[in-house]
């Protein structure tokens, strides 16, 4: 009820966060991933998701030493990076294995997503890291385009997204390198970004990122 009075967008900014512990689980945080510290809650802090209950498996079978990393601590690390907000609530921001880290910054691929869907002739598109010889990573973003976009001059088409990126987010954020085609994706049509993290590796460094 509290939410009613917002706009329909902070309404669905906040719907879109995913909640609260609950009565199975015996305890649930967002913590630094070296020193299991919990994160203030700031809606700002990333750290990952980790939780222990009796609805948590067991383990992964004859896998010990899969086991041994994911239940570090006594507590199942979920590789969900997250932060924590003021009201308690837990908002998730990326895979630990899909974060960007630029000259020191953790970059979330989902948001850099999220803006770059706002873009009127993008239909898909996913964000992985690409080396960079300046920033060590930097945004790559893997773009299918909307059904009737000429796609002649993909230059062009890649500085107008650029362009977009940076009045939409921060200059570190921005996609360097933008490729057009299909994404690779499961049975289930989900995005496959491990064999597009792949393709930006095999694309080699960047040697000319300055943003």
């Amino acid at each position: 009820p509290e939410w009613d009075p917002l706009p329909p967008e902070a309404q669905a900014r906040l719907n879109a966060r995913q909640g609260v512990r609950y009565v199975g689980l015996e305890g649930l945080d967002v913590v630094t991933t070296q020193s299991m510290t919990p994160v203030p809650a700031d809606g700002v802090t990333v750290g990952e998701i980790v939780f222990r209950g009796n609805v948590v498996m067991k383990g992964y079978l004859k896998n010990p030493k899969a086991n041994e990393e994911a239940f570090a601590g006594g507590w199942y690390h979920s590789g969900d990076l997250a932060v924590k907000h003021p009201d308690g609530y837990i908002e998730i921001k990326d895979r630990s294995k899909d974060i960007i880290i630029s000259g020191g910054e953790n970059i979330s691929t989902v948001e850099v997503e999220n803006i770059l869907y706002q873009h009127e002739k993008i239909l898909e598109v996913s964000v992985v890291a690409r080396p960079d010889e300046r920033w060590g990573e930097s945004p790559c973003a893997f773009v299918t385009l909307k059904p009737g976009v000429d796609a002649s001059d993909e230059r062009q088409l890649a500085a107008e997204i650029m362009k977009f990126s940076r009045s939409k987010m921060a200059a570190y954020w921005v996609p360097k390198s933008v490729v057009f085609g299909p994404l690779p994706k499961t049975a289930t049509g989900k995005i496959q970004k491990h064999l597009l993290r792949a393709k930006a590796k095999e694309m080699g460094p960047l040697k000319k990122s300055r943003l």
